[in-house]
């Protein structure tokens, strides 16, 4: 038979996989010895901290990321196809979300091969539930256009939806460019549309603040340059 592919999420920044990991997830992660991941690196540095039951140099590690060709993932599903359980995991928050791993995942699924979503911080789910904005409609739109022409048109596009929808709009931007998207913001939108900016979600230095486009204008601008941050838009 074949194994499982289970999806494991990653703490949201530097903190231990036991602060915001459940017991069962670590204990699902604990045998596994054939992992995909996003990068090597850093993935070993995570599977550390949260304990296996090989040594670190023993397991098996695939990477899976923006530069992975298609047809590798023949490759990453041989394991699973040889009847080993599998851990898939993102470099932060929950695998394929966002992430290359959704490519693995719809693989699976079109094998028949059994898929387990574990339990574990998801950014964007955490920053809707804290926006006070709508929870009962919302879209995640992922990253926006980088040019400034283009990603101003996509957020007029994004209000329009909302107010004609009343449906929260969520998105995301590479971090050194998260002053620009701010800039961007309240610059494209309209003076009574709110937005929130929820930055280094389950950290310390956690903010999350919702004001109107107006109110934003008129007060010194969030720290957010090269820090996680999602932002959210309810016209």
């Amino acid at each position: 038979m074949a194994g499982t592919l289970y999806l494991i999420p990653v703490p949201l920044g530097p903190t231990a996989p036991q602060d915001s990991l459940h017991p069962s997830v670590l204990a699902i992660i604990h045998p596994l010895s054939h992992f995909v991941v996003e990068q090597a690196k850093t993935a070993r540095a995570f599977l550390k901290a949260a304990g296996t039951a090989k040594p670190l140099q023993e397991l098996q590690l695939e990477e899976l990321n923006e530069h992975t060709r298609n047809d590798a993932l023949d490759r990453l599903l041989a394991p699973l196809r040889a009847g080993h359980d599998v851990g898939l995991l993102s470099e932060a928050g929950c695998p394929a979300v966002a992430d290359p791993g959704a490519n693995l995942v719809a693989a699976a699924q079109q094998e028949n091969i059994r898929v387990v979503p574990l339990i574990g911080p998801s950014s964007l789910l955490l920053a809707l539930m804290a926006s006070g904005l709508n929870g009962q409609r919302f879209a995640f739109q992922g990253y926006l256009p980088a040019k400034e022409a283009e990603r101003s048109k996509t957020l007029r596009d994004l209000e329009s939806e909302s107010r004609k929808r009343q449906q929260t709009q969520l998105f995301i931007e590479t971090p050194y460019r998260n002053r620009q998207m701010f800039d961007s913001i309240l610059l494209s939108c309209q003076p009574g549309t709110r937005l929130t900016v929820a930055t280094d979600l389950t950290l310390p230095s956690e903010s999350v603040q919702t004001q109107t486009i107006t109110q934003w204008k008129k007060q010194t601008p969030p720290e957010i340059e090269r820090r996680p941050t999602v932002f959210l838009l309810l016209a």
